[in-house]
This record gives C-alpha cells, sequence and structure tokens, in this order.
C-alpha cells in the first residue's frame, strides 16, 4: 500500500480487513489494536477522517494512537513516513524508552511512568509532538525537554540503559519485558532483594550519588562479561540484605547498637512496600500528629528511599518512638501484616498502643460528630433531611452503618454497584427500612413533578450513581471513570442541582460525605460529586466522615489543592465506624424504643419500621407514642417542651407532644372542649355499626380548635383503636385504603379497628370516595369464613372546614356527624381562664400567645381588630417588612393554608440565610413578627403565614380602615412583584396561591352548589366594580404568561356575571392562545353555550321573528360545536410545565368553569371523561330546537316536523320547500347557506352515541354523581334522537312486507340492520356477547359470514371494519360455543387477520385489529413473536386518539385473559371465569363477584389461578414489563395500587388481561 497522493482515493477503497492489514504491516501496531478498528467496523472511508480522539474512544492507548495519527498525516499529506530519529530509537520498548526517560532525559519518574502506562514505545515515541505530551499531563517544562533530548539522538551512539523496571511492571503478574536469556547458574535465589537493587540504581541514575564500592565492582563485572543480573523476586529480605545495602556516605559508626538494630527492622519492613505504596507511606508520615514532635516536612522526604526514610525517623522521633511511628502508619495504609512483624521484631521494646493524646482526641471527635449532627445539642431533630454520599464499601462495613436507619434520609447518593447485594450498604438498610431505588436521570423535570413521583416526602431515595451489579443491564453496568465523566456525570451533578433546589433543601439539610474506601486521585466520580454539592451549597453545610485516618489524609490533600477547602472542622477520622455508629444511635430521640400499636385481646404488637415506612399515607399514633424519645430529667427536654408548647399556643398546629406534656403532668391537663365527650362517644358508638367502614363528619368554623379536638380525641383513643392521620388527602384514594387495611392487619392474626383522621377537608364528597375504596379493599381482604366485622372495621373522622358547620351538619345524619364553632361555652371560657394561669407559671408573655387568647376571648372580633390596631399603628407600605406582612394578611384571608416560602421572604427582605438560623427572617419582620410564625409543611418545606385566620381578616380590615389599603391595592402590588414570578418551584406555589385567591369559590350556605366567584372577586366586585375586577385579572394574566388559567376565569366572569358575551369571547380565546387543551376549547364552547340559550330565551319573549336571528344562531352554534369537538380530541397534556394549570384550575368545577382537576370542589376526578361530547349533543338540539320553531318546520304540525326529519336525513333538498311567502324563503335561503353544516348534525350526532356506547363497554363504571348527571344528560337527547329519527315510516313496513322474494342488496341491507338491532354492528357491541347466550353470537358471526361472502360494500373502510367485526365474532364464538358450524379455525383466523394488519398498517384509527392481535399472536414461553411489541404500540396509540382521554381518566377492562393452553384455548373470558368462580362458590351473589374483581382479590382463589397463566416481568421507573426471553413488553398495571410508589426497579409476576389500550397486569407479586 502506497502513501503517495495517488494513494489517497485508494485509501477510502480499503475495506476494514485492508485496514487491519496496513495497522498490523505498515504501522505495526499490535493486533489487539487492529482488531478493535475491525470490531468498529473502520473501513477506510471512514479512517481517513479519523483524528486522535477518535482513535482513543477505540479504547487504543496513548502511545499507538499517536503513531497511528501520524501515519494518517503521511497519507493525507501525500508523503512518506520517515524517521527524523535514529533507527535504534524505533526499536526501543516501552521499557527502554522508560529508562531513557529517567536516565537521560533527566525528568520525573511520575511522567515516565504515564508514559508507560500509555504503551509509549520507541517508534511512538519519535511520532509525539508537544501536544501529545501535554494531553498525558507532562507539563510544558518536561515535554520540551523530551523533544530536545530526542533531537539530540541523531548525531549521538545509542545511549546505555540501565536495565530497571517500571512500578506498574513490578505489580503485574504478567510476564516481564524481554531480558537477555540466563544460564542455570544465574537463576534468581531466594530471598535476593530486588526492590533495594532496583531504588539504589534508581537513586543513583537519578541524584549521581555514588554506589558503594562493591555493587559498582559487581555491576561493572557484568557489564564486560555482557551478562546482566536478573531482576530477583519480590518477598522477604533478610538482614544481611539489608546490611549489604547501606550506603557508605552513611556514618554508621555513630550509632550505638539498639539504634542500628531498630535502623534495620525499620529497612527491613519498607523493603517490602512497592514504590507506590513507599510514597503513601510518606504522605501519612508528612501528615503524622500523634506524636508531640510536628510531623517531617514534606521537601525533607521527596525522594528518599527505603534506608533514607529510616534514617529520617530515628533521627526525628527517636530509637523507640520511630517504631511505634512506623507501626501506626502500616496500620493506617493498610500493611496490617507489616505492622504486625514489626510488633514481634520490636521485642522487648516498650510497645504502646495511643497515647493519651490520641485518647483525648477520640473523645473530642465523638463530641464534634454531635456537634455536627445536631447543631450543638443533644438531638437530631435539628435538620430535617440529610443526605448521604457513599463510595464503595469493605466487607463487615455495614454492619456499623445502622445509624443510617436512625437519620431523616432524604436521599443516598451511591457509587458502590454492589450496594444492594448481601453485604452491602443499600441492602443493610433495606433490611430495616424502605428505599426506593433510583438513577440520576430519574431526578430530572419539574421539582414537584419528581418529589411526587419519586415519592421523596415519604420514603428514602437511594440513587445509583455509577451502576447496578444485581440487575443484568447494560445500562446499570458499572463505569470507569473516564466513561462516567461522558455518560453519568452531567445526570448526576442534575441530581445535585436538585438536592439544592431552594425548599428542597433550604437551610434545613445537612449533606454527609461517607467515606468507606480511600479516594487515591481528583479522577473519582465521588469527588466531582463533591465539587458539584461546593458550587451549589455553603460549604459548612457538608461533613465528611472517614472509616479510617489515611482515607480522611488523602481526601483532605485533595479538597486542599483542588477545592481551597479546609474541611478539618467539618470531618471526622478518628473514629471507627462502630464508634460512630454508637454516637448517632445514642443521640435523641432515641430510636431503640419499638413503637407499639394495640392488638386484639387488649394485647400490643411492634410496629416495625419498615413498615410504617411503606405506609406513605398515614401518619401513624402509636400506643406509646412519645415515650423513652428524650431523657425526661434533662435540660435539653424542658427546653423542648417549652418550645413545643409555645408553637402551639401562639398558632402552630398541636402535636401528639401537646397531649404527652398534659399526660405526664397531670396538674396542668390539656382543656377538653365541650364537644370532646360527645365526639368521642360517637366515635365509640361505631364499633356496634355493621358497616365495615364508616364516615363520621365534623364540622367546624377556620381556627376554632376543631383539628385539636379531633387529635385530642384520638389521643386518647389510641388504646383502642389503630390511629392514624391522614397525610395529604391528595394522595389516590385506593392507595390509601390499602394502606389503611395494612394498618388493619398488621403484625397480627385477627384484624384490629382503625380510626383514620382526615384533616383540612373542604367538603364530605372525597371522604365518601375513600370511604367506597376502603369497603372495597376491606371486602378483599377479608376472610369469608371469619366473623370478625366488629375489628375490622374502620372508622374515619372526617375534620370538615365550613363557614357554616351548625347548617352543614344538621343536613346530615346526627348519628354520624358532628360541629364545632367560633364560640366557647362558660365551662369552656373557665377552663381557658386556668389554663392561662398555668401558662403565666411556666411561661414568659403567655399573653403573646395570640391563637390561645383568641379562643380565650371566645373569638371576640374585637380582640382581634386591637391587635391589628396596635400592632399595625405606623404601618408604611413602603417598607420590604411591610410589604410582605399585607401580602400574607391577604392571603392567608382569602386562601387557606396559604404561606409565602421561607427562601422567597429571604429574597424580598434581602436577607442572607445563616446556617441553623433560618428564624431570622421573622427577626427582620418586626414589629409584625408577634403576628407571624414559621410553618412546615410537606417533606419539611418551611414557609411563613400569620398566626391565625381571624388575626389576617382582622389585619386586612385595619388596612383598609386606617391605611386606606385596599385588597386591590395590595393585590396589585403582588402582581407588580417580579419576584414572586420566578420561574421555580418555591416561587411556584406561591402562583398557585395567587390563582386560588382569584378563582377558588365557596360553597353556598344553604346547598351543595358553590358561589359563582371567589369572595376576593366578589369583594372587589361589591367595592369597585367590574373595572378593578378586569384589571386585577388582565394584570394577573400578564404575570402567568404561559398558564391560560386568569384569562379563563375572566372569561367565565365576563359571561356570566356581566353578560358582555364578546369579551368573554375574547378572553377565552386568548387562553386558547396560551394552551390548547381541553379546558381552554371547553370554555370558548360555553360562551357560545351561553350566548345561544341567551338568544333563545330572548327570542321566546318576543311576538315576532327575524330570520337573521336564525343565521346569527347558526353561525353560534357552529363556533360552539368546532370548540367542544376540539376540546374532545385534545388530550390532557402531561407536559411539567402547564402542571401547575392543573392545580389552578381546581376551583372552577364545571367544565366550562375550566376543570375537573383531582382536587376539585364541584366535580370528582376523571369527571370529564365525554364532556366534549356532550357539549356537542347540548349545541346540535339546541339548533334541532331552533329548527322546530321556525314557521316551515314547525314540531306543532305533523306534516312540517316529517319535513325536518327528511331534511335533516337528505331525502329532501332544501331548495324543493321554496313558497310564495317571502319570510319561509328567507328562512329557506338562509338554511341553504348553512346546509353543509345542517345536514352533518344527524351524522355527528349518531357517531357521539356509539362513542358513548364503546365509553361504556371498554371503561370501569364510574360512580361519580357528575358522571351520572352527564349520562342522564345524554340519556335525554337520546330520547328526543328516538322521537325525532327512529320511527319507522308505514311505506317501507309495507314493502318489507309485500316482497318475500328480496334481492341480495335488500338482504345484505336486511343483515346490517340486525347487525345494528342487536349492538353488533360494532366491536364494542360484539364484545359484550361475551356475557350473552350463544345463540346470538352464532347468529351475529353467520350474518358476517354472509356479508364476507357477498362482498358487498360501500367503501374500503366499511370492508375493513365489517372484516375486523368478522374476526372478533368468531373469536367470540369460539369462547361460548367451539363446536359450533359457524367458527373458523385457528390457523384460517391468523391467515386472515395477518393480511388486514397488513393492510391496515400500524397507524390506523381504530384500535380494534391490534386487540385482535394480541389475543391470537401474544407470545408463550416456548414462542416468540417480535412483532408483537409494534401491535402494543400500536393499539396504545391508536386508542389514544381514538378514545382521547378517557383512557388517562378511567381504567379499562379486560374482557379476555391469557389461560394456560395454546391457540384458542390458552383464552380465558371473563364470564368463563365467573362461572368458574361460582362453580366453588353457589352462594355468592353479583355485587360480592364484582367486588373480587374491583379489588383483585378474585386472582388469590385456586379456580381462577387454575385457569390462568402467570407471567414474569420487571418493573422499572414505574413501568410495568412482561418479559419472554430477550422480548420486554410494556404493560399497564390494572389496579392503581398495583404497584409501589417511588419507581423502584423490581422483578414481578402477574396475571395478563387484553384491553382495548393494550395488556393489562393483574395481581402484581414482587419477588422481593
Amino acid at each position: 500500500m502506497s502513501h503517495s497522493k495517488a494513494a489517497l482515493p485508494q485509501i477510502e477503497k480499503w475495506t476494514t480487513e485492508d485496514v487491519h492489514q496496513w495497522l498490523t504491516e505498515e504501522v505495526k501496531v499490535d493486533k489487539t489494536c487492529a482488531d478493535n478498528f475491525v470490531e468498529e467496523e473502520v473501513s477506510g472511508k471512514y479512517l481517513i477522517d479519523f483524528e486522535k480522539t477518535d482513535i482513543l474512544d477505540l479504547g487504543i492507548k496513548h502511545g499507538p494512537a499517536v503513531k497511528i495519527k501520524s501515519h494518517l498525516k503521511k497519507i493525507r499529506e501525500g508523503s512518506k513516513h520517515e524517521l527524523q530519529i535514529p533507527a535504534y530509537v524505533a526499536n526501543w520498548t516501552k521499557e527502554q524508552v522508560y529508562q531513557w526517560l529517567l536516565q537521560h532525559a533527566d525528568v520525573y519518574s511520575k511522567y515516565a511512568e504515564r508514559l508507560h502506562e500509555e504503551d509509549v514505545c520507541g517508534d511512538c515515541l519519535v511520532c509525539f509532538e508537544k501536544q501529545d505530551f501535554l494531553d498525558l499531563d507532562v507539563k510544558n517544562g518536561p515535554a520540551v525537554r523530551i523533544l530536545k533530548e530526542l533531537h539530540k539522538l541523531k548525531d549521538k551512539p545509542e545511549p546505555a540503559l540501565e536495565p530497571i523496571l517500571p512500578p506498574t511492571a513490578l505489580q503485574k503478574d504478567a510476564p516481564q519485558p524481554t531480558q537477555p536469556e540466563l544460564n542455570p547458574s544465574q537463576q534468581p535465589q531466594p530471598f535476593d532483594n530486588t526492590d533495594l537493587k532496583k531504588e539504589e540504581i534508581n537513586r543513583n541514575a537519578l541524584s549521581k550519588t555514588p554506589m558503594p564500592a562493591e555493587t559498582v565492582l559487581e555491576e561493572n563485572k557484568s557489564q564486560h562479561t555482557g551478562k546482566q543480573q536478573e531482576p530477583k523476586p519480590l518477598g522477604s529480605k533478610t538482614n544481611e540484605d539489608v546490611k549489604q545495602k547501606i550506603p557508605q556516605t552513611q556514618n554508621t559508626n555513630c550509632w550505638d547498637g539498639e539504634t542500628l538494630q531498630s535502623s534495620l527492622k525499620i529497612q527491613k519492613i519498607l523493603a517490602d512496600l512497592l514504590k507506590e505504596e513507599l510514597k503513601t507511606f510518606h504522605f501519612h508520615l508528612q501528615e503524622y500528629r500523634r506524636h508531640k514532635n510536628q510531623p517531617i516536612p514534606r521537601g525533607n522526604l521527596e525522594g528518599k528511599d527505603t534506608i533514607d526514610t529510616a534514617k529520617l525517623l530515628l533521627s526525628h522521633y527517636g530509637n523507640v518512638d520511630a517504631l511505634q511511628v512506623t507501626r501506626d502508619i502500616l496500620y493506617q495504609i493498610d500493611q496490617r501484616d507489616l505492622a504486625s512483624r514489626l510488633e514481634k521484631d520490636m521485642g522487648p521494646l516498650k510497645l504502646q498502643s495511643h497515647s493519651d493524646d490520641a485518647l483525648k482526641r477520640e473523645s473530642h471527635q465523638g463530641d464534634k460528630l454531635k456537634n455536627l449532627l445536631t447543631c450543638g445539642g443533644n438531638s437530631l431533630d435539628n435538620y430535617d433531611r440529610f443526605v448521604v454520599i457513599v463510595n464503595k464499601s469493605k466487607p463487615g462495613q455495614a454492619e456499623h452503618l445502622q445509624f443510617l436507619s436512625t437519620l431523616k434520609l432524604f436521599c443516598v447518593l451511591d457509587l458502590d454497584p454492589n450496594s444492594n447485594a448481601p453485604g452491602g450498604v443499600c441492602h443493610s438498610y433495606r433490611d430495616t427500612r424502605v428505599a426506593n431505588l433510583h438513577i440520576p436521570s430519574q431526578y430530572q423535570g419539574q421539582t414537584d413533578s419528581v418529589i411526587k413521583n419519586l415519592n421523596l416526602n415519604q420514603q428514602t431515595s437511594w440513587v445509583f450513581c455509577n451502576g447496578r451489579n444485581d440487575i443484568d443491564d447494560e445500562s446499570n453496568k458499572e463505569l470507569d471513570y473516564k466513561n462516567w465523566l461522558r455518560k453519568s456525570c452531567s445526570d448526576v451533578e442534575q441530581l445535585v442541582s436538585f438536592i439544592c433546589t431552594p425548599d428542597v433543601l433550604d437551610g434545613i439539610g445537612l449533606i454527609i460525605f461517607l467515606l468507606l474506601s480511600p479516594v487515591d486521585s481528583e479522577k473519582d466520580p465521588i469527588f466531582d460529586i463533591y465539587k458539584s454539592f461546593l458550587k451549589r451549597t455553603d460549604e459548612e453545610n457538608i461533613i465528611t466522615i472517614c472509616e479510617s485516618q489515611s482515607t480522611y489524609l488523602k481526601w483532605k490533600e485533595l479538597t486542599q489543592e483542588k477545592c481551597d477547602s479546609d474541611i478539618d472542622p467539618l470531618s471526622i477520622y478518628e473514629l471507627t465506624l462502630s464508634q460512630v455508629n454508637g454516637t448517632v444511635m445514642a443521640l435523641e430521640p432515641f430510636n431503640q424504643t419499638e413503637k407499639l400499636l394495640p392488638s386484639s385481646d387488649s394485647s400490643a404488637v411492634v410496629l416495625k419500621q419498615k413498615d410504617e415506612d411503606l405506609m406513605t399515607a398515614l401518619d401513624i399514633l402509636c400506643l406509646n407514642h412519645c415515650e423513652n424519645g428524650y431523657d425526661e430529667n434533662s435540660s435539653e427536654f424542658a427546653a423542648f417542651r417549652m418550645k413545643v408548647e409555645e408553637e402551639f399556643y401562639r398558632g402552630g398546629k398541636v402535636k401528639w407532644w401537646n397531649f404527652y406534656f398534659c399526660d405526664i403532668d397531670k396538674d396542668r391537663p390539656f382543656i377538653k372542649r365541650d364537644k370532646y365527650e360527645s365526639l368521642k362517644k360517637l366515635v365509640r358508638n361505631q364499633q356496634d355499626s355493621n358497616n365495615t367502614c364508616v364516615l363520621l363528619n365534623f364540622f367546624h368554623h377556620p381556627g376554632c380548635g376543631g383539628t385539636t379536638l379531633a387529635m385530642h380525641v384520638m389521643w386518647d383513643l389510641r388504646k383502642e383503636f389503630r390511629c392514624a392521620v391522614l397525610k395529604d388527602n391528595t394522595l389516590p384514594k385506593a392507595e390509601v385504603a390499602d394502606q389503611v387495611i395494612k394498618l388493619m392487619k398488621l403484625e397480627s392474626g385477627k384484624p384490629s379497628p382503625v380510626l383514620l383522621l382526615v384533616d383540612d377537608s373542604k367538603d364530605t364528597q372525597n371522604a365518601y370516595e375513600l370511604v367506597y375504596c376502603i369497603r372495597k379493599a376491606r371486602e378483599g381482604y377479608s376472610n369469608r369464613n371469619t366473623d370478625d366485622t366488629k375489628n375490622s372495621k374502620v372508622i374515619i373522622l372526617n375534620c370538615v372546614r365550613s363557614q357554616s358547620p351548625k347548617e352543614q351538619y344538621k343536613q346530615q345524619n346526627p348519628m354520624q356527624s358532628q360541629f364545632i364553632t367560633a364560640s366557647l361555652t362558660k365551662e369552656e371560657q373557665r377552663d381557658f381562664e386556668k389554663k392561662l394561669k398555668e401558662l403565666k407559671e411556666t411561661h414568659e408573655k403567655p399573653e403573646n400567645f395570640y391563637s390561645f387568647m383568641i379562643m380565650k376571648s371566645n373569638f371576640d372580633r374585637k380582640y382581634t381588630a386591637d391587635l391589628a390596631h396596635n400592632t399595625l399603628e405606623n404601618f408604611d407600605f413602603n417598607t420590604k417588612q411591610a410589604q410582605l406582612f399585607a401580602f400574607l394578611a391577604l392571603l392567608n384571608t382569602y386562601v387557606t393554608k396559604s404561606e409565602i416560602s421561607l427562601s422567597c421572604c429571604k429574597d424580598f427582605c434581602e436577607i442572607k440565610m445563616l446556617r441553623w438560623h433560618a428564624d431570622n427572617v421573622l427577626d427582620r419582620m418586626k414589629p409584625y413578627s408577634n403576628l407571624l410564625t414559621i410553618v412546615k409543611r410537606g417533606g419539611g418545606r418551611k414557609g411563613v403565614t400569620i398566626l391565625h385566620h381571624l388575626i389576617a381578616t382582622a389585619c386586612l380590615e385595619e388596612l383598609e380602615k386606617s391605611h386606606s389599603l385596599k385588597v386591590s391595592d395590595i393585590a396589585m402590588e403582588i402582581l407588580e412583584c417580579d419576584l414572586f414570578f420566578r420561574d421555580a418551584s418555591v416561587q411556584s406555589r406561591f402562583m398557585v396561591s395567587i390563582r386560588r385567591m382569584l378563582i377558588e369559590r365557596q360553597r353556598k350556605k344553604d346547598g351543595d352548589e358553590r358561589e359563582p366567584f371567589s369572595p376576593f372577586i366578589d369583594k372587589v366586585h361589591s367595592q369597585q366594580g367590574r373595572q378593578t375586577v378586569q384589571e386585577i385579572f388582565e394584570k394577573a394574566s400578564s404575570k402567568f404568561e404561559t398558564l391560560a388559567s386568569i384569562p379563563q376565569a375572566l372569561a367565565r366572569y365576563l359571561y356570566i356575571n356581566e353578560r358582555d358575551f364578546p369579551e368573554a369571547l375574547k378572553w377565552a380565546e386568548n387562553a386558547k392562545n396560551i394552551t390548547e387543551n381541553p379546558y381552554t376549547f371547553d370554555t370558548i364552547g360555553q360562551v357560545h353555550k351561553s350566548n345561544l340559550k341567551s338568544n333563545i330565551d330572548r327570542v321566546k319573549q318576543e311576538t315576532s321573528h327575524n330570520p337573521d336571528d336564525l343565521k346569527t344562531n347558526i353561525k353560534i352554534a357552529e363556533n360552539a360545536i368546532t370548540a367542544f369537538k376540539r376540546a374532545q380530541e385534545l388530550e390532557r397534556t402531561e407536559d411539567e410545565n402547564n402542571s401547575l394549570l392543573c392545580l389552578a384550575l381546581q376551583a372552577h368545577g364545571e367544565l366550562e368553569e375550566e376543570t375537573a382537576d383531582d382536587d376539585s370542589e364541584d366535580y370528582p376526578k376523571n369527571s370529564y371523561n365525554v364532556k366534549g361530547y356532550v357539549g356537542v349533543l347540548d349545541i346540535a338540539f339546541l339548533v334541532f330546537e331552533i329548527l322546530g320553531r321556525l314557521p316551515l318546520f314547525e314540531e306543532s304540525d305533523p306534516k312540517k316536523k316529517k319535513y325536518l326529519k327528511c331534511f335533516l336525513e337528505k331525502e329532501i333538498p332544501i331548495s324543493s320547500m321554496y313558497t310564495e311567502s317571502n319570510e319561509i324563503n328567507r328562512y329557506v335561503k338562509i338554511i341553504n347557506e348553512n346546509e353543509y353544516f345542517l345536514l352533518n348534525l344527524k351524522t355527528e350526532v349518531k357517531d357521539i352515541f356509539e362513542h358513548l356506547e364503546c365509553y361504556y363497554t371498554y371503561f370501569k363504571a364510574n360512580t361519580s354523581e357528575f358522571d351520572s348527571k352527564n349520562r342522564l344528560i345524554v340519556t335525554g337527547h337520546f330520547k328526543k334522537y328516538v322521537m325525532l329519527f327512529c320511527t319507522e315510516p308505514e311505506e317501507k313496513k309495507k314493502e318489507r312486507h309485500n316482497n318475500p322474494n328480496l334481492s341480495v342488496k335488500i338482504i345484505t341491507e336486511e343483515r346490517r340492520l340486525f347487525l345494528e338491532w342487536k349492538r353488533a354492528d360494532t366491536f364494542a357491541g360484539i364484545l359484550q356477547h361475551l356475557d350473552k347466550p350463544p345463540q346470538e353470537i352464532e347468529r351475529i358471526t353467520e350474518c358476517y359470514a354472509f356479508l364476507q361472502q357477498q362482498q358487498q360494500f360501500d367503501s374500503k373502510g366499511q370492508k375493513m371494519k365489517e372484516t375486523i367485526n368478522y374476526l372478533l365474532s368468531n373469536v367470540v364464538l369460539n369462547l361460548l360455543k367451539p363446536t359450533s358450524k359457524h367458527v373458523q379455525s385457528y390457523s384460517f383466523l391468523s391467515t386472515l387477520l395477518l393480511k388486514t394488519l397488513q393492510d391496515v398498517g400500524l397507524y390506523y384509527r381504530f384500535p380494534d385489529p391490534y386487540y385482535l392481535a394480541l389475543l391470537l399472536f401474544w407470545p408463550s414461553p416456548s414462542e416468540q413473536n417480535p412483532e408483537i411489541g409494534k401491535y402494543i404500540s400500536a393499539i396504545k396509540n391508536s386508542s389514544r386518539k381514538r378514545l382521547n382521554l378517557l383512557v388517562k381518566n378511567r381504567g379499562t377492562v379486560a374482557h379476555v385473559y391469557l389461560g394456560k393452553g395454546k391457540g384458542f384455548k390458552r383464552l380465558v373470558s371473563k364470564p368463563q371465569l365467573d362461572k368458574n368462580f361460582r362453580e366453588m362458590d353457589r352462594g355468592i351473589d353479583r355485587c360480592a363477584l364484582a367486588q373480587l374483581w374491583r379489588s383483585g382479590d378474585i386472582f388469590k382463589y385456586e379456580k381462577i389461578i387454575n385457569r390462568l397463566h402467570r407471567v414474569s416481568g420487571t418493573i422499572e421507573q414505574g413501568q410495568v414489563y412482561a418479559t419472554y426471553g430477550t422480548l420486554k413488553l410494556p404493560v399497564h398495571p390494572a389496579l392503581g395500587a398495583g404497584i409501589r410508589s417511588g419507581w423502584s426497579t423490581e422483578k414481578v409476576s402477574f396475571y395478563l388481561g387484553f384491553a382495548i389500550d393494550g395488556p393489562l397486569a393483574y395481581d402484581i407479586q414482587y419477588e422481593s
């Protein structure tokens, strides 16, 4: 292969084999290097473009890569590759290059070793340019020196090279570089000391120190005889060996015998260290501080060998201490064998384990650890969360890390891929606690979404930052540092950024680097993680715990050199892991005490921490809650009690501790409210109820102590019930129900009754949904043969905030409800007076406990008014503090549970947050701080709020009264402040509060309906009217530019309150332009519908009619239908940027009022399903009503009514209806102009009715009132449809009767009419026949067979639809009556289906053919169908497009399940399974059987298990997969609680059902 210019085009024609030949024969690289090019398919046309980095990416080392690059460069230049250096250099091995660099180029050994590691032999070295050296971290000076010395060789003979080997060669087991062959007499002898000789040669070569005479003679003799000494094996050295190597320059005569003996002992031990190990010894020696003497300076140790090191030790520390120091350092660097040998050799010399100073330092380190973890106290409660970063652990370490289970871990960043294996840190933690296993990329996205998806507020997140070896998957492989930097580092940096996001770790978290193994260099992922944290948080928020002092010293050197950090004040390194563990476990609150739950027969069971972790929705109250958590005689406990009591009486939420304090101090009891005994009795009375789940509604005014009373009752009933508080009302009710039942059954053979407190409810609807879910779950768990109704009972105490609690109570069953108002009885007032006297004895200034004083004053508005007046006397709205207080007053008045985050307050007031001093925000807020408190929300997030709702209201009134500051002024000031509208999680929650203030409506006092607008808007409207309301909405809209909720709310205000339809439509269109989603289009449709209804009502009142009104109304109707259609087509967006929109839409109730969100106050979850279709039906029948009132179509005239029917069915053209009446002709003309729109109405209505049939067939029943309301509306419309269109004319009946010999066309039409009559003309209708007699489906299949035979289709679409229906009818018939003569074989149907699938492709608009593909082609353990994955994707895509929001908002139903047979026999229908179950239990009724299906417990019975095949699979990132060998198929869990929250990656198995949107997984079982 020539390298001339003419050859340049030739290289592009090279095959991979040609490239391989060129590399091995011309470039002369190793065959393995060349093989890499072949494996990566590098042919000539690719090779010509390769640069050095591309070659390195193939795994080629630097030396060969430079050589290849050089040869390629010559090819490109068209020149021949010629050496400018003597040929003998090109023949050097990499060992000889190493020797030349040390002995002649005179460079540092670390650079020589680096080139040796990168396989830089002679022919590679001659190709090096300066940049190539720099790329290997060789500094500029040495690089220039090497190149200069190389060029000098052109005029010199080959230099003599001493035969020394680099340390890397000595450490490997591989054969050593080839040396001249030795005869048997020259074979190595035992106990020879190669290391010392190697060091001696190195020292003489580099420092030019003369060698001992006998050694020089021996070396010269070897050279004269042409022989070389063979490197001797590593091993023990004898004293004689060491003595022979003492340099003559040392004056050993001045040493006494004992000193000489100590020197030899140290030399003997150090001689067994490799060169790198000796460097490590030197590093620790220069940091050694256990001796009274200062450490040996680093400069004195540079370049010293074992002999010089021994001399330094003896001269610096003395005879005995030198031995002890040597031994200590050997232990530090894990050379325990050598340290033990040294101890034995020390003989009679005095041994000391540790000096007194060292023991004191360990004691100080224990106190230091306590201070770091407790902020100088004795309790771990000072930090809300801990973040731990841990590297690879060693065997046996995990048993000393139990303290991790006592920390409130937010997450653990683990760099050990074996951590989840037995003996690993993660595995050990999961033995007692729950941790969800994640990877860094799962932390990407909007903050609140990540927290919710990963369960971060509830369970520990264990993040594997460099692979997991317990999962056999390429994506979970451990990476070397280079690949980790390329592939994983950015994800980890984003993870760190997430952790350090304000309000995720906002001054209340501590970051712990737990180093369980040494970090040898900066090229370690944990060091990159450390630097990432340093960029994003203060250094003082990071502490380090090291497993040994040696590990710490290496880490300290790295952080000092690379980060300029002094970590010593924040590091623990002189304690063993066992000591660290014991120190942390001894901190308060003590975690050793077992938590107890009441059980049957007055017994108690232990609540394990792991079980509590799994019940993330519940805050469980134990029998021994608060007991043994603190030393109750300590000053810390007294201070803790004072703090908790003060927080509560000032206005904080009551804690269990408040009740406990009163229990242990009987002289200071907790105040029992007047309704205490009646509420307690109400709960106890439910034990005699026959219901498995009972709902008790407790209505109360906000801020009147309702929740405190409920918790007081629960505290006193904790020995009778298993008690828990629901943490979050927005959690899925099915998930909560499962956890409640788990609590009921926990650690006991018999169930125990549960008392569940649901706090902060706004109504009773959500609680009823929870009751339903608990009953469903309870029935599934119950033993049908055991009467345990009394014990297996759940009582829900639902605390409902209400503006009229007494009125709502009257509407409820008095046996299951109670109320409390903002009014005290005389007895309660006396109790509060007595409590005030007690507080004066124990607390300073209890009169500042404002929430307590409000209640003591019997909620006297004058008290709060005076308090507000006195506090705001010098109010100046120009100051930041006053503005912030006014903002809080406004929000706390109109938005319940609102606050401004601590970090947001800090930014607004320009406060710098100090570690451990977050409360300094209140100090800055004086003189208003006495009315403020800091509250903690979910996940430890802190915010500032006003102490009490009444105080906030009084302050707002005072600002208006005394300072002329209206609520609209404050609202506009908030909207003017850009700080509150940044794109971050903290500010986003504040934005939600603003939107709630603008749009959240309250329930009317005299019914279930809600007020038209929010109290804030009502207030502004009553004070200042439309203009100010619109200005506020417009300003808010300008701030929420990317969200549509505000312009939607303004549109609603304008069309409902002002009847200004044009202006309302403008703002509805603005909302649509921001976000095109179902809500914005539905708002447009509702504006048009209201306009149309208004016009119809107006026309009814008028005596004369104007044809132009018809034209206007048709146009409005057309626009409305267009909007409703678009609303139904669009899916609910899952873009995280729009997630807050869903929160903002909660208050609007009706969908036209913008929402059907999970927390909607008017309609429950999933209420939107078919609202767009209902809107189209509404408009269509309004149009039919308008047409029916026209003179030419009057409904009162049967003949004219027939004209309307014929016109809409396109049987009579409107042009044939022209008359002599000018008025009628004007109507005819307008109808003719809009004929296309009007004539399509009937078809669209019919399509909607068919679609709704699919809806009620494919999806689970929805029992919500809103869905029932929709069904009633649709039913009413269908009745109108029947009256208008479905009356068969008498003429057609006569024709059918008088013509028995009908044509094929007529017979075909009759067959299709039969299918429509039997509701079998649709795919959904045929599925319904699985639960009907087989005779009907047999007749249906016969009809479809006739249609297939005749092939008389109006279109290809009709042919395809009827072919697919024919296939399904055969499947259903085979399941019901496999012996029928009309059923086709499995092979026939498979062939027909394959042809059909080829015709429709993967993008057919109906999911029907893909559903059939799943039934007939689903893989089996012995047969895999790789195409099935495409059909799963196709059915999901098609169902998503066809069924739109219905799939997402309502669970689908499987009509067919995967059985154990083959062909048709492996398909089992749900009715067949029902029949099998009834054979086992003939007494079960339909409702009970349906309950078993809903709960999933049907799959626990043997009759069902025997019919079904269990599929193996995995769960990854919340997605279930079925696995068949290498085939991994996505499957959706059938039940909401089927998989655990937290997105942990686990192995599972399940039963498989087939639904219209894809395969469903039932009865998911985890392997672990």
